[in-house]
């Protein structure tokens, strides 16, 4: 088994990718949406860090957050916010995917896969490609044909702070920003 470690820079910048267990499409539901986006601003409220970019799919989310000066505890949080969407997802008669005797005796729960993937953000190109890959997964992932059709994105956010034009990363291009190597555990 590999001995694996997180990247921890205080006031850092950095991309994560989570995913529900077994891809499970809990976020078609409008509900769960509405309830992770809730459940994040509680977090933001608590433990305050700046979402530069995100994306909501039906299995998986990717972000990219700034943290705080001083502040390298993104593990604290997303541990969190799992666990509080968790539980209100649950008592709302939401499904959850079967799990194995063992995950049962660590009182884990079949929604979310219990690691996430983060990758610390090393320079403006590094946060550049990562930024344009949030923003173009819902093409990627063939969901719509340009990042403006998907609703669950801050790609609106960029388009009216002037960042993207409207059109941007229609088609079946990878935008050039894009590195095609970006590996986000999907």
């Amino acid at each position: 088994m590999p001995n694996y470690r997180r990247a921890h820079v205080p006031g850092g910048t950095y991309f994560f990718t989570l995913k529900t267990e077994r891809n499970a499409p809990i976020f078609r539901d409008p509900d769960a949406v509405k309830w992770l986006g809730s459940i994040l601003r509680e977090a933001n409220e608590n433990w305050p860090v700046v979402t530069k970019a995100m994306v909501l799919l039906p299995d998986h989310l990717h972000v990219l957050w700034s943290l705080p000066p001083g502040d390298d505890r993104y593990s604290m949080r997303w541990g969190w916010i799992k666990k509080e969407f968790t539980k209100r997802y649950l008592a709302s008669g939401g499904i959850e995917q079967p799990i194995s005797d063992s995950k049962q005796r660590q009182r884990r729960r079949g929604v979310w896969q219990r690691k996430f993937w983060e990758h610390t953000i090393e320079d403006e190109d590094d946060f550049q490609s990562h930024f344009d890959y949030i923003h173009w997964n819902p093409v990627k992932h063939g969901y719509v044909r340009c990042p403006a059709d998907w609703p669950y994105s801050s790609f609106h956010r960029w388009v009216k702070a002037g960042v993207y034009e409207q059109q941007w990363g229609c088609g079946d291009r990878i935008p050039q920003t894009i590195w095609p190597q970006i590996e986000t555990g999907e």
